[in-house]
């Protein structure tokens, strides 16, 4: 009896994964769509957008396949269209009209494609609009004119350069996050929405900063000029972003503690690692007076930089919230 059971339980589980090997080598063979109430998701390599898409989509979930561009109908009538996701495909061009019935979409992704431009026509409504690591060389002039609403703009990892961003690029928006790191921008540019509140320009080829460079963008509370060239940062240069809370300024060249600081009464955070820094003076970091108001750091790093720790005076450090805040190790050349 126990054999006859011991049989029984053998083929029974050799029969359920018999099929599950049967299911996964169907799955990776033929096109699959994934319904629910309110979206699609398709699973598959596919080369162009699929017909007949239901009409009240809200999430249309195209990433990861192999389509090549967006035609001039492949979107119509989808005008309760809500989030638009087309990452990793192979796209290189979209019609001037692909986007002219979604009146309502929230969320664009277009990100590890080949688009050389910014299409035409963008969706009014847009909050959100990804670039991330396509080919695209310049941005002309009101390419985002009416992007009103749009608080996050992605266009990192392009081959962008000071002279691919035409003057009046950003005509007309309010974004919140500006993403242009992985850029090939040599200086900071100057002609960025004002609105900004975060900025990221890593792994950039940046060499200095100057004082006019963020006249322009006193909201920012949140700057990225990690992995650049700097080698300088004039004074005065920061204190015109007077709501600054985090500033990444490691893998530079810095010399030393960029002037200013201390006039910073929001910030926060501080990267200065992998610099070439060897000293810390006594009011780099927290103000001349202790009447002078400014928040607690949380975080202040400097290790790999050529300053000797035992060489700092313990006052430094004073508006830091505790010393665990502080984050120093031996210089390693």
């Amino acid at each position: 009896m126990v054999l006859l059971r011991l049989v029984f339980l053998y083929f029974t589980f050799y029969f359920y994964l018999s099929k599950i090997i049967i299911k996964s080598w169907f799955l990776t063979r033929v096109k699959i769509i994934v319904t629910f109430p309110t979206g699609c998701k398709y699973l598959s390599g596919l080369i162009s957008i699929p017909e007949k898409i239901p009409p009240d989509t809200v999430m249309l979930d195209l990433q990861n396949n192999d389509i090549t561009e967006v035609k001039e109908d492949d979107l119509k009538g989808l005008t309760g269209l809500y989030g638009l996701f087309l990452n990793n495909n192979e796209l290189s061009k979209i019609h001037p009209r692909a986007f002219r019935d979604l009146h309502r979409l929230k969320l664009l992704y277009l990100s590890y494609n080949h688009l050389t431009e910014v299409p035409s026509s963008l969706p009014p409504n847009l909050s959100e609009l990804r670039f991330h690591e396509n080919k695209i060389n310049s941005v002309r002039k009101d390419a985002f004119k009416g992007l009103r609403k749009l608080n996050v703009l992605e266009l990192g990892a392009n081959p962008l350069s000071n002279s691919g961003l035409a003057l009046g690029a950003f005509n007309g928006m309010s974004t919140l996050y500006l993403g242009l790191s992985e850029a090939k921008l040599t200086t900071i540019p100057k002609d960025c929405p004002s609105s900004m509140k975060e900025l990221n320009l890593d792994y950039n080829q940046i060499s200095k900063v100057e004082v006019e460079d963020f006249i322009r963008y006193k909201n920012l509370q949140r700057l990225g000029l990690g992995f650049n060239q700097i080698k300088t940062v004039e004074n005065g240069s920061l204190t015109t972003v007077p709501d600054l809370r985090v500033i990444h300024m490691d893998h530079n060249r810095l010399k030393k503690v960029p002037p200013g600081l201390s006039a910073l009464q929001h910030l926060q955070v501080v990267f200065l690692h992998s610099n070439k820094i060897r000293s810390v003076g006594i009011n780099d970091f927290c103000p001349i007076r202790d009447q002078d108001h400014h928040r607690l750091y949380t975080t202040i790093s400097l290790f790999s930089n050529p300053v000797k720790y035992w060489e700092i005076r313990p006052g430094a450090f004073r508006c830091a919230a505790s010393h665990k805040a502080i984050h120093m190790q031996h210089y390693r050349r």
